[in-house]
């Protein structure tokens, strides 16, 4: 699943074309995403102009004139910026047509997508609504995770997953990040002392920061608005490296599931 460093790098491929054009009209293929896509959504959008592109969580936001476009890629999606005569792939699903000649194209094998047309406040849609802070701004610091840990029992692992706690670390980018601070991913949160909770918010910057530099973690369908992989990949510590040797220690990397996903770690460097 594309997460947030891929989320990131597609809004800033797609903001230079979008930003400032007119919307001249909006072809729907297929509507069938994860939440049906109002069919009569073009008449809503044809005349107005894009203002900016904007991010929150995994959700890319399209603020035009008179609302916002509310988009996640799903599963398998991509954004991408091509002239309006390029030929069709499959599970092409949209266009949304610039007086440039150019569209964004929305292709999604699984179709787990979603496009929704938000008037109003955005951050009160339903989808965004109760989402925790950014990791990459202010008010995701070691004094907010200590405090909503206390007494937690839950798993630092799932603990910095949850979306409500904060957006965007996904399952790849909290194995990274916790093996980077030295922290089992077994260890309840309420147990993460407020030293290793600094360190854990220094390695979640840093791994966002690397992985958006290098345009995302390419592991299945992922691929970029221009068409082409992210390359975090090749930084990767521990994810999908069970059995390999911690480039650290020489420690053989271990894996087992933890809520139904896969979690990777070094026994001697994380404790």
């Amino acid at each position: 699943m594309p997460e947030l460093p891929e989320v990131e790098t597609t809004r800033r491929g797609i903001r230079s074309a979008l930003r400032g054009s007119a919307i001249t009209g909006f072809v729907l293929r297929e509507h069938r995403l994860r939440w049906p896509v109002d069919r009569q959504l073009g008449r809503e959008l044809t005349g107005q102009h894009v203002v900016d592109v904007h991010r929150r969580a995994k959700y890319l936001l399209i603020e035009l004139e008179r609302g916002t476009l509310l988009s996640h890629l799903g599963m398998s999606g991509s954004l991408r910026v091509l002239p309006v005569d390029a030929p069709l792939l499959t599970h092409d699903h949209y266009d949304l047509v610039l007086d440039s000649r150019q569209c964004l194209r929305f292709n999604d094998p699984r179709r787990f997508g979603s496009l929704h047309w938000v008037t109003g406040d955005p951050e009160l849609h339903p989808l965004l609504a109760g989402l925790g802070p950014e990791p990459l701004e202010r008010g995701f610091d070691a004094d907010y995770l200590a405090a909503k840990a206390k007494r937690r029992r839950v798993a630092i692992k799932q603990f910095v997953m949850d979306q409500r706690i904060v957006v965007g670390v996904g399952n790849i980018y909290a194995s990274e990040a916790l093996f980077r601070s030295g922290i089992n991913p077994r260890r309840a949160a309420g147990r993460v002392s407020r030293e290793r909770f600094e360190r854990l918010v220094g390695a979640v910057r840093d791994v966002l920061g690397e992985a958006i530099r290098q345009g995302g973690t390419t592991l299945r369908d992922y691929v970029n608005a221009e068409g082409t992989p992210g390359y975090f990949r090749q930084k990767l510590f521990v994810y999908e490296r069970a059995g390999e040797p911690c480039r650290r220690c020489g420690t053989p990397i271990r894996q087992f599931t933890q809520g139904q996903r896969s979690t990777y770690y070094c026994p001697s460097c994380q404790k």
